[in-house]
């Protein structure tokens, strides 16, 4: 699996995902000290993982019908706060130590849907062509997939954070206090959602998980493919008038893609 979601991570929510030495500047995950303050409010509280979860699908649907109805900067305000609880479920998760592969799951089957309905949305306001929209949406999947995928890979070998796995292809056994029958569900819905963009991701660049630690100008320039990210251009695009290039722009961004593989070829080849 190449989601980078910690909802059934164990750790306290002031544990990097990776050692000091090898801490990057995540120009996607602005929102998680925020993130961090409302998991530690909500930790004595009735409100779990995944009634967050319900939280941030409320804000991006808030998103969608405020940009719907012309009103970008409420739009703006919503994808910035769906960002920000995005990463708070997680972070209750482990404060509260609830390990959860349904939060886990539902996390990310919430994210690709959001990113469709808004895609959609945008394909209506600006009369796009489907074939276009569709383009974006998927370079957006692509674009996180990739970014996943080298954070794993980076993790794991720096004995970071190993709650995310680079490739899941089985159903997990349900931890304590969740239901197998609806782990076994979600996961499955997941891999159909999720599996062909990581195929793609690994036929790309298959030998990633044998390479060297990338160093952290590259991770930061990759944090720009995580969704947090790409909400806040998106957001800001559509304040600044922008409307029309947000899905040209991401089709033209998904060509990094390519470069950033090359980039940590050649940086392998050097080291």
């Amino acid at each position: 699996m190449l989601t980078q979601k910690g909802s059934n991570s164990v750790i306290t929510p002031s544990m990097s995902k990776v050692p000091q030495q090898h801490k990057f500047i995540d120009l996607s995950d602005y929102g998680r000290p925020v993130a961090i303050k409302i998991a530690l409010r909500f930790e004595h509280t009735f409100m779990t993982p995944i009634k967050v979860t319900w939280l941030f699908i409320v804000a991006g649907l808030f998103a969608v019908v405020c940009m719907y109805f012309g009103y970008f900067w409420l739009a703006f305000f919503f994808l910035i706060l769906k960002s920000i609880l995005d990463a708070a479920d997680g972070e209750l998760a482990r404060v509260k130590n609830t390990p959860s592969y349904t939060g886990r799951y539902f996390d990310s089957i919430a994210d690709i849907l959001l990113n469709a309905l808004l895609i959609a949305t945008i394909y209506y306001l600006t009369n796009s062509s489907v074939v276009l929209s569709l383009l974006a949406f998927l370079g957006i999947q692509l674009q996180g997939t990739l970014y996943n995928y080298y954070y794993v890979i980076l993790r794991n070998k720096v004995d970071g954070d190993t709650t995310s796995q680079i490739f899941e292809r089985s159903i997990p056994t349900a931890l304590p206090g969740e239901k197998q029958r609806n782990v076994s569900a979600l996961f499955k819905i997941y891999r159909s959602l999720y599996g062909i963009f990581d195929f793609i991701i690994y036929r790309l660049d298959r030998k990633a998980p044998q390479g060297k630690i990338p160093p952290k100008w590259f991770m930061t320039a990759l944090s720009t493919f995580g969704l947090g990210f790409q909400l806040l251009l998106i957001g800001l695009m559509l304040v600044a008038g922008f409307i029309d290039y947000i899905i040209p722009f991401f089709i033209a961004y998904t060509g990094m893609i390519f470069v950033f593989i090359m980039i940590r070829k050649v940086h392998n080849k050097k080291s």
